[in-house]
């Protein structure tokens, strides 16, 4: 389950948009995570961020040559920062045989993420408390 790689793809908000697990960062693997992602949410980015793995170009250009494809050194800290919960996860991951538990979970994981994590930066503490409230009984009715 180690060897796995995780592709994410985030929105401006810092919420988690898809999680897909994939054995290799090649561009086939790229389309592939491309093609989920606009057949899952419908409409094309006007915008996508990456690193600088090259296999990113080859399925911008093949998939959504409309949208910019930005690949500057620090614009794509939003999706890193989403990913340090996910490797936490991701350690204890490695006792799922097979990639399909691990993708199941995964997908869990990252709406449980975005229902607590509020951007707490963004709003004043009342708002943050009430907010925070509010997600506890959410996720009290969804479990009970």
């Amino acid at each position: 389950m180690a060897s796995n790689i995780t592709w994410r793809a985030v929105d401006q908000d810092g919420e988690v948009v898809d999680v897909f697990l994939q054995k290799r960062r090649d561009s086939e693997a790229a389309k592939r995570f491309f093609k989920k992602s606009l057949k899952t949410h419908r409409n094309e980015p006007r915008k996508i961020v990456t690193d600088k793995l090259r296999s990113y170009g080859v399925a911008h250009r093949e998939l959504i040559p409309d949208s910019i494809h930005d690949n500057s050194q620090y614009a794509n800290n939003r999706a890193e920062l989403f990913h340090q919960p996910t490797r936490v996860r991701g350690r204890g991951m490695r006792r799922f045989k097979l990639i399909v538990q691990a993708q199941r979970f995964l997908g869990v994981h990252a709406a449980v993420y975005n229902l607590f994590n509020l951007g707490c930066h963004l709003i004043s503490a009342k708002s943050y408390r009430q907010l925070r409230q509010h997600a506890f009984m959410s996720w009290k009715s969804a479990v009970a």
